[in-house]
């Protein structure tokens, strides 16, 4: 098949081209490294051109949560209605486990929803796959509020997923059928994303002093169970511990 992967350069995108490459697939890699603009939807058709199925893998910039609402409903717009023209058959996101059941969070969970939105009530067949944070999240949270070697931090439960192990499960739903919201896609254990950055800094060689608090910006709405999968999840096989080991890449 011939598949294009939106940001394609991202953390998931480019494990997600190598996912599609090695299952034989002809992957479209969408960038702006490409000459391809999502928000001015230049070169899209051009890329588009004979492509079956879209992963949407984009991440947007560190902006506030109007603005990011407004980049992914750009960026989605603008795809739906290249690959509508294109005839693409099948539209696959990557979207967060939980952020369907609450009302804000950060500005990122606002995107995505609104990006969920436009796809379900979009005109390509989609498939909406929700994902658990990845096993890099937790360092990733402390960095935005790390100051002189101290890191607010939320004392979040998470049940965390390899980057690989979902890139392969984009690359195996994008080469079926639209199923619609699929089954959360999470890792094999609950984690506290406290300790999973204490452990992630040891291993990268880090000294950073973590504050447990609800104060940064992850807020209370999402204490408690909220972004742990629903029933029926799907469960991919990697710890958190085996990704550690492996050099937490």
């Amino acid at each position: 098949m011939r598949i294009a992967v939106a940001g394609a350069t991202g953390n998931i995108g480019a494990r997600t081209v190598a996912a599609l490459e090695r299952n034989g697939h002809d992957v479209v890699r969408i960038s702006r490294s490409q000459g391809i603009d999502l928000l001015t939807g230049e070169g899209l058709d051009a890329a588009l051109a004979g492509v079956d199925a879209v992963v949407d893998a984009i991440s947007a910039p560190p902006i506030g949560p109007d603005e990011t609402r407004e980049y992914f409903a750009t960026t989605t717009t603008n795809l739906l209605e290249a690959e509508q023209r294109a005839g693409v058959r099948h539209h696959v996101l990557l979207s967060i486990v939980g952020i369907n059941r609450i009302d804000g969070g950060t500005a990122h969970y606002e995107g995505k929803r609104e990006q969920e939105r436009l796809i379900e009530t979009g005109p390509v067949p989609w498939t909406i796959v929700p994902a658990a944070q990845f096993h890099d999240f937790a360092a990733m949270a402390a960095s935005w509020t790390e100051q002189d070697g101290v890191a607010v931090i939320a004392p979040l439960l998470v049940q965390p997923i390899a980057p690989d192990d979902i890139a392969a499960v984009l690359a195996e739903v994008a080469a079926g059928e639209p199923q619609g919201r699929y089954v959360d896609v999470v890792g094999p254990e609950t984690q506290d994303l406290v300790d999973m950055a204490r452990r992630t800094h040891a291993v990268l060689g880090r000294s950073v002093k973590l504050v447990p608090s609800w104060a940064g910006p992850l807020g209370e709405e999402l204490a408690g169970n909220v972004l742990l999968p629903g029933e029926g999840a799907r469960i991919a096989p990697t710890t958190f511990e085996q990704w550690l080991a492996a050099g937490a890449q």
